[in-house]
């Protein structure tokens, strides 16, 4: 015979258990669709009855947390009851069906950056969320991480205060207190251990759970450093980019002051860094430092190369060396002196120069923009699709009119340059396949910071894409206008709504052409 649970909870099967009790499956055989929910059975360390009238009121105040923190997320289990029966406590959670990272992991393997990426763009508004609500997570682990099988987003499950409750014991000094430090070894910083968790204490678990599953690796098998205390991970995931690297190195500091200050910190830290700007400081180096070295060295000897002291028995060849290039250069410049004479080209500059005032003009039609992506859906279809205006545009990718003005000559490397058509598409499947960091990296900086869009960057985009938009239909595309730098796309779109609401619309694409990363970015909508 099947246990019934306070008359209602039909068990199916055990999930787990351990020292605070049991986790079972189980049916609500008093909802119509007789739907499936966890129960955790959760018992007092202590069996005195002073303890239990402590522990009976920790546990109401913890419960009513989780349905506080359940019902204004949907990444956090929402909690439907909670009930006490012979001495035992009882929470009733929803079930989200999906994998743990820890099952990912064994499917899968290693990871991907960009899915570990997603999963931290996706996570760290929870995280922020639950701590300006003044509540530490003190769990976060691989098993404690679900990615949701419907929409692939992570959800953060088994918060620690309802297990702390639970070890609740009286002091010498008659105090109550926890007994109990709640945490898994490895996963959880040094001063939690102590018992004294902290915000960046999560932080701390989170950068250990992802390098779990960039590298494989327990965090019992990873080094530490016996001078620093930090921990040592690199050579293991040789692959992962300095700027994810980097992000993880300062989320997991042996010290609380060097991690960072707060979620959203981490995210918008990631963000910044996101795309090919991070990799600009790494790339630039081996390119620069050849020839200037030679050049700038060998130049900077006859004005003043007897203060440089190391070359003693090289400079006569130096101020040979230099004098010869002296004469080259002064040749070159009669050459292109009399070149310029016969043909001046400053058409070149002022065809260069309109184009880059149309790309000052066009976004001028958008102030019209719509209102911010959390405005209401209703009636105006038009406004919908603004939010949805969040296209493509990496950081710091914008040409400015002096870089364009400077760039004639480079434009050849337009080598397989996209249409814009294809870009706008490219744009919208990056939305329909759920990678959100991808798209936020194709808006240019002045559409990210659109405060009436994105009232709080990309939060506020994520909370568009991720939490209202199903997913998107394109219609139609047409080309307006087309140039070097600039474009403008007409489309149809057709947006289905979580709520299962179709909207209709028609937005209009400004774009730039990102020279650095090849590729169209999406400047502004209309």
């Amino acid at each position: 015979m099947q246990t019934l649970l306070n008359n209602r909870y039909r068990v199916i099967r055990t999930l787990g258990g351990g020292g605070f009790g049991e986790t079972f499956l189980a049916e609500d055989t008093q909802m119509p669709s007789n739907r499936c929910c966890v129960v955790k059975q959760l018992r007092p360390i202590q069996n005195n009855p002073q303890i239990y009238q402590l522990v009976q009121e920790r546990f109401q105040r913890e419960a009513a947390i989780l349905e506080e923190l359940g019902g204004a997320t949907n990444q956090i289990p929402t909690l439907y009851a909670y009930f006490q029966s012979n001495g035992q406590f009882y929470l009733v959670q929803e079930w989200i069906e999906g994998d743990t990272l820890t099952v990912k992991a064994h499917q899968q393997g290693l990871l991907s950056e960009s899915t570990v990426r997603e999963i931290l763009v996706n996570l760290l508004p929870v995280l922020e969320y639950v701590h300006s609500k003044r509540i530490i997570h003190r769990d976060i682990k691989p098993d404690n991480i679900i990615l949701r099988h419907r929409d692939s987003k992570p959800v953060l499950i088994d918060f620690g205060a309802v297990r702390e409750s639970m070890g609740t014991v009286v002091n010498s000094q008659g105090n109550p207190t926890s007994s109990i430090v709640i945490g898994t070894p490895g996963f959880m910083p040094s001063e939690q251990a102590a018992g004294r968790p902290l915000y960046s204490s999560d932080l701390y678990s989170l950068g250990i759970t992802v390098i779990y599953l960039l590298t494989g690796k327990q965090p019992q098998e990873l080094e530490t450093d016996p001078r620093t205390g930090e921990i040592v991970w690199h050579r293991y995931a040789l692959s992962v980019s300095p700027t994810l690297a980097g992000v993880i190195d300062r989320a997991i500091a042996y010290h609380p002051r060097d991690r960072f200050a707060s979620a959203k910190e981490m995210l918008e830290v990631l963000q910044s860094g996101a795309g090919s700007a991070p990799t600009v400081p790494y790339l630039q180096p081996p390119a620069t430092t050849v020839p200037p070295p030679t050049l700038q060295k060998t130049i900077s000897v006859s004005p003043g190369s007897s203060t440089q002291p190391a070359n003693q028995g090289s400079g006569q060849k130096g101020i040979f060396l230099a004098s010869i290039i002296a004469g080259g250069l002064i040749g070159a410049a009669i050459i292109i002196g009399f070149a310029l004479n016969k043909s001046p080209q400053p058409v070149v500059q002022s065809t260069t120069l309109s184009e880059s005032s149309t790309i000052r003009e066009e976004p001028q039609d958008t102030p019209p923009v719509q209102s911010p992506v959390s405005s209401t859906l209703e009636p105006a279809t038009s406004n919908e699709p603004q939010d949805n205006a969040p296209v493509p545009f990496p950081s710091n990718s914008i040409p400015s009119p002096t870089q364009s003005s400077q760039l004639p000559p480079t434009t050849q490397p337009q080598v397989d340059r996209p249409s814009p058509e294809q870009a706008v598409q490219n744009y919208f499947e990056t939305i329909n396949k759920r990678e959100f960091q991808t798209g936020w990296n194709q808006l240019s900086p002045s559409y990210q910071n659109n405060k009436r869009l994105h009232p709080d960057g990309y939060l506020s985009y994520i909370d568009w894409w991720g939490g209202k938009v199903q997913s998107v239909d394109i219609e139609q595309v047409n080309l307006v206008q087309a140039s070097a730098e600039t474009a403008t796309v007409n489309t149809k779109l057709k947006y289905l709504m979580n709520t299962g609401k179709v909207i209709s619309g028609s937005v209009r694409f400004f774009l730039l052409w990102d020279a650095q990363n090849s590729k169209w970015v999406v400047s502004d909508t209309k």
